[in-house]
C-alpha cells in the first residue's frame, strides 16, 4: 500500500464515521470498489494508485446524511467537493488530481460539472461502482427488500421474471474499458444464472403444490 492510498483510507474511515447511519456497508462497499478499480487499472495500463484513491473517495459525501433523492443524485459532485482539499495533501500531480475529481463527480449521473473530458480512467470509477452493485451480497439484499420469503409462489414467479427481464436488458450497458465490460458480463451472468435457477425451483415447487392440491380434491 502506498502512502497516498494509506492516507486516503484513513481519511475515508474518519469521514464516514461522522455519519453513524452508514453502518459497515458503505465502508465495505467502498473498499470493494477500490479493489475492482485497481484491478481494472492494472489490466488496462491506467494509473493504479490514482484509481485506488479515486475509488476510495467516490462516496465520501456519505459522511453527511442524505435527506432525499436529490442528495443521492448529487453525491458524486458532493464527494468531489469534499475530496478536493484532501487531494491537495497527497503527493499527486495536478493532472492526477483533475482526473480523480472528474471521475468522482461524474460517477453517479455522468454530469461532473467540472472542466475536462471523459476518459477510460474517469469512466472506471463509475464502472467499478456499478460492478460492485452486482456482488453476491446484493442478491440477498435484493430478495430481502422484496420480502421474497413471504411472497406467494405466484408473486415470487412475477418478481423473478421481472428481475430477469431487467438483468437481461443490462447486458448492453456501456463501459469505459474491455476489462470492466468483461467483469460486468461475469457478474451479471452470475446473477442471471442464480435467478434462472431460483425461478425453476419456484416452478418445481408450484408444480408439486398443484399436484398435491389435485390429489386431495380427487379424494374428497
Amino acid at each position: 500500500m502506498t502512502e497516498n492510498i494509506r492516507k486516503t483510507a484513513c481519511f475515508l474511515r474518519e469521514k464516514l464515521a461522522e455519519n453513524p447511519g452508514n453502518g459497515d456497508y458503505r465502508l465495505a462497499h467502498t473498499m470493494r470498489v477500490a479493489r475492482i478499480g485497481a484491478a481494472i487499472a492494472r489490466a488496462e495500463g491506467l494509473d493504479e494508485e490514482a484509481m485506488t484513491v479515486a475509488c476510495l473517495l467516490h462516496d465520501i459525501s456519505y459522511c453527511h446524511p442524505f435527506t432525499g433523492e436529490a442528495d443521492w443524485k448529487d453525491h458524486g459532485r458532493a464527494s468531489a467537493a469534499i475530496a478536493r482539499p484532501f487531494l491537495e495533501t497527497l503527493a499527486l500531480t495536478e493532472a492526477q488530481r483533475a482526473a480523480i475529481l472528474y471521475g468522482i463527480a461524474a460517477h453517479v449521473d455522468d454530469r461532473p460539472e467540472l472542466p475536462g473530458e471523459p476518459t477510460p480512467f474517469t469512466g472506471t470509477v463509475a464502472d467499478a461502482d456499478n460492478i460492485d452493485r452486482f456482488d453476491a451480497f446484493r442478491i440477498y439484499e435484493t430478495l430481502s427488500r422484496a420480502g421474497y420469503e413471504k411472497l406467494s409462489p405466484d408473486a415470487r414467479k412475477t418478481h423473478l421474471e421481472e428481475t430477469l427481464a431487467k438483468l437481461r436488458k443490462l447486458r448492453g450497458l456501456p463501459f469505459a474499458t474491455k476489462t470492466a465490460a468483461a467483469l460486468w458480463r461475469q457478474r451479471l451472468g452470475d446473477w442471471i444464472h442464480f435467478y434462472e435457477r431460483l425461478l425453476q425451483q419456484n416452478e418445481d415447487g408450484r408444480f408439486l403444490l398443484e399436484e398435491e392440491t389435485t390429489a386431495r380434491s380427487e379424494t374428497i
